[in-house]
């Protein structure tokens, strides 16, 4: 039988090249396409046509990360989402029919980590899956090698040994790419980063066509540390405020 281990978060890894997808959509044509590329990439696959075989195969699998859709049977993607983070971290690209904003960001507020709006192209996603899994693995090595110290800026702290953040010494939960979004805006606070700069900083992804991922998670992010702390440059792109000196 394959060995796993699990890294510090909790997020199992198979050693090696491959790592472990499930794929949960419950049409068969999209759920042979996604899969098939998928393993072309060199990634073991395997799939669910439903919400509760979704949640039973993430728990009996131990996936490395999940590609989920918003609508299924049984319970849909946002459920699965919310109970697969309750047993265990998990990176998430959900999936959505409708080029609908409430969706994207209920999906974040549960957990996923990126998302994409069908149709797409099977190279975008499995480019997306790579990148993904290499921001998840990058978090792990943060967290062993620690920088010193807490950024704070006004009533904000972020914590990168523990990769925590606190608004008025109250935790806020974010997911990595969040905090990964946000560590990149603080880094050149008041500074206006370009969507692009963001996708390629904290994506890894330079096709423009992501740049509305970007104003999705800066939504979200902005719902949990305060609307008024990010700065909309129209046009451009995003800065971090902080108090005046």
């Amino acid at each position: 039988m394959e060995q796993t281990h699990t890294t510090h978060n909790g997020v199992a890894a198979t050693p090696g090249a491959q790592r472990r997808v499930l794929v949960v959509e419950d049409d068969p044509t999209i759920v042979d396409a996604i899969s098939a590329r998928l393993r072309a990439e060199g990634f073991l696959v395997q799939t669910a046509l439903d919400g509760p075989a979704a949640v039973d195969a993430a728990e009996a699998w131990q996936p490395d990360l999940m590609v989920l859709d918003i609508m299924l049977p049984g319970f849909d993607g946002l459920e699965v989402c919310r109970r697969v983070q309750a047993q265990r971290p998990v990176p998430v690209m959900m999936l959505t029919a409708r080029d609908d904003e409430t969706d994207m960001l209920v999906g974040l507020g549960v957990g996923a980590d990126d998302y994409m709006t069908k149709p797409f192209s099977m190279r975008e996603l499995a480019a997306r899956v790579h990148v993904l899994l290499r921001r998840v693995e990058r978090a792990a090595l943060a967290a062993v090698t620690p920088r010193s110290g807490i950024l704070r800026l006004g009533e904000l702290e972020i914590d990168h040994a523990q990769r925590r953040v606190r608004v008025r010494a109250e935790d806020v939960h974010l997911t990595p790419t969040e905090f990964d979004l946000l560590v990149c805006l603080a880094n050149t606070p008041r500074a206006v980063l370009s969507r692009e700069q963001l996708l390629a900083e904290v994506w890894d992804w330079a096709d423009a066509s992501g740049t509305r991922t970007v104003d999705s998670h800066i939504k979200a992010l902005r719902r949990k540390i305060g609307a008024e702390r990010i700065r909309t440059v129209h046009g451009v792109g995003y800065a971090l405020e902080t108090p005046a000196p």
